[in-house]
């Protein structure tokens, strides 16, 4: 794998694709169109899912509550993607049983909730993860234990999965590469390049980090900025109405000492009755999301000290005993979602009832946009925005290679080559351990192989070679300094926040989000990368501005 560095230098070649943006469907994109045969370079302005895709729910799952607006053909979508990202990147998509607790006076009774799961059943061909059970209030009190009773009528148990979206977002682009995709980072485009009928044939790109400025030419250049669609749009001067009805969803992290769910608990807000999600995190617990209409900076999304409250107050209603305050939330997130405006732009309804439908449209001036859909049927999007590409190359006579198939359905993400068939997370994890030789112990070798799969084997190797970087980052924690090399050397990192926010997790999760382990992993990437003082010191301040964006909302 080229580090970042080494992707700026390869950049400036012409390419058939050029795809502006590196969220979890710009990966997508770059990934089906290197697979095809296709030249690919994909450029976005920040890290790799700097934006939505790394401030996700974190599931892939198949919308159980779109069954409630009828979108039958979104829930089979996506429940035939939860499949087959299970078989992809079985390390990073796991089994996660979801808890529908029914009360006395809900708006959906408990026969109907339990024929709505049969139905979502049907939806996914009886293929979910586990086959659902329909929990008594007996059973409830025994399974959940500190969930709310009063007036609780049963509550169907059903199936669907986690994910670390930063890192799927991230294998999905490594695996771009590895078919010969150009994956640049902080590379930000200044303007599009026109040909002379006014046709879109490139665009300028600028060295966030480095400065500089080079141009990409491209046959088809595809939008796939997310948030910053309508921005990327109106480059260039061009007019016409909003894309997108972005809304805010805010999630908070507690510790599980103050609550544990054993489960993922659907969860009805008292005030409103909006659902969200009480889910377990490991030693840690989030809660999320609201869904609220938003129209500042996306760079600038963050938490406020209402959606906080919010949330807290879902969660305190359904585990009254935790009685959650203020000073148990570990860290907050913010994250847009890209929802196509309903109407053309109408916004008379309700943010949460906004369709997760995507759209593909291509602009008089050839620039093809994909907008809006969900993290779970990232790669169909992708298909299809490169179906439209490839037809646009065939077109304007550029396709000049035959296309292979890009088989992104069957062939596994990097970390999954060589994955135990019977998806025994231990088992990596035992081979982890041996081969880190002594280094690693059996909490840092499961981490190790929980999140990078079998590429985990690599690092251990480097551990073995070099005990020092078995060294954790934060005391008591699993996060080792290897995995700040590896971050360099294999997975395009170039900031202290890409290592520490989307590398590892340890801005959500360390009780100071990270800000003691800073210095240490500035450190050896100024070491590794060649910074100066100023740089190092740069870095470290854009860090910290991040963590004080997830607790802006403290001040109100």
């Amino acid at each position: 794998m080229s580090t970042r560095s080494q992707m700026w230098e390869r950049l400036g070649d012409d390419v058939d694709v050029l795809v502006v943006g590196g969220g979890i469907t710009g990966a997508g994109v770059a990934r089906d169109a290197a697979r095809r045969g296709l030249r690919v370079a994909l450029v976005d302005m920040g890290d790799l899912a700097s934006g939505t895709s790394s401030r996700s729910s974190k599931l892939v799952h198949g919308g159980l509550r779109y069954l409630e607006t009828y979108e039958l053909a979104l829930v089979f979508e996506s429940v035939s993607e939860r499949r087959t990202l299970l078989d992809l990147a079985p390390h990073l998509v796991n089994p996660l049983a979801f808890l529908f607790p029914v009360y006395a006076g809900s708006r959906r009774n408990l026969w109907t909730i339990n024929a709505g799961m049969w139905v979502y059943e049907g939806l996914s061909l009886f293929r979910s993860p586990k086959k659902p059970r329909r929990l008594k209030r007996s059973d409830v009190e025994r399974e959940e234990p500190g969930l709310l009773l009063d007036g609780l009528k049963g509550a169907p148990l059903y199936y669907d999965c986690s994910t670390d979206d930063a890192r799927l977002t991230l294998e999905t682009a490594l695996d771009a590469e590895a078919h010969g995709a150009i994956i640049t980072t902080w590379a930000c485009i200044s303007s599009f390049l026109k040909d002379d009928a006014g046709r879109v044939s490139g665009a300028v790109v600028r060295d966030v980090l480095g400065g500089g400025h080079k141009e990409v030419r491209a046959a088809a250049v595809i939008n796939a900025t997310g948030p910053w669609t309508d921005h990327t749009l109106h480059m260039d001067g061009r007019q016409g109405p909003e894309l997108l009805r972005p809304t805010k969803g805010v999630h908070v992290v507690v510790d599980a000492k103050r609550l544990a769910p054993r489960h993922a608990v659907v969860a009805f807000h008292p005030d409103d009755d909006r659902v969200l999600f009480v889910l377990p995190w490991g030693e840690r617990t989030y809660i999320g999301t609201t869904d609220t209409d938003y129209e500042g900076d996306p760079a600038e999304v963050a938490a406020t000290r209402e959606d906080v409250d919010y949330l807290l107050a879902a969660a305190n209603a359904h585990f009254p005993r935790a009685k959650l305050g203020h000073d148990d939330v570990v860290s907050t997130w913010a994250g847009l979602r890209p929802l196509i405006a309903p109407g053309g732009g109408a916004n008379d309804v309700a943010e949460s009832k906004v369709s997760r439908e995507h759209q593909i449209v291509i602009g008089n001036d050839g620039l093809l946009t994909v907008a809006g859909g969900k993290l779970t049927t990232y790669r169909r999007m992708a298909a299809e925005a490169v179906d439209s590409a490839v037809q646009l190359l065939k077109l304007s006579g550029h396709l000049s290679t035959d296309l292979r198939d890009a088989r992104t359905d069957s062939e596994p993400l990097p970390g999954a080559v060589g994955w135990p068939v019977d998806d025994d997370h231990a088992e990596v994890a035992r081979r982890v351990e041996r081969v880190g030789a002594g280094t690693l112990s059996s909490e840092v070798a499961r981490h190790l192989g929980d999140t990078y799969g079998m590429r985990a084997l690599a690092i251990a190797e480097r551990c073995a070679d070099d005990a020092s970087l078995a060294a954790p980052l934060v005391e008591g924690r699993p996060e080792i300094l290897a995995q700040v090399d590896w971050g360099i050397d294999e997975e395009l990192a170039a900031t202290v926040s890409d290592i520490l926010i989307r590398r590892t997790q340890l801005f959500y999760r360390a009780y100071d989000q990270g800000l003691e382990a800073a210095a240490r992993v500035a450190d050896r990437m100024a070491e590794r990368l060649g910074w100066d003082e100023a740089t190092r010191q740069a870095r470290l301040d854009d860090y910290a501005q991040e963590v004080a964006r997830s607790r802006r909302w403290r001040d109100g």
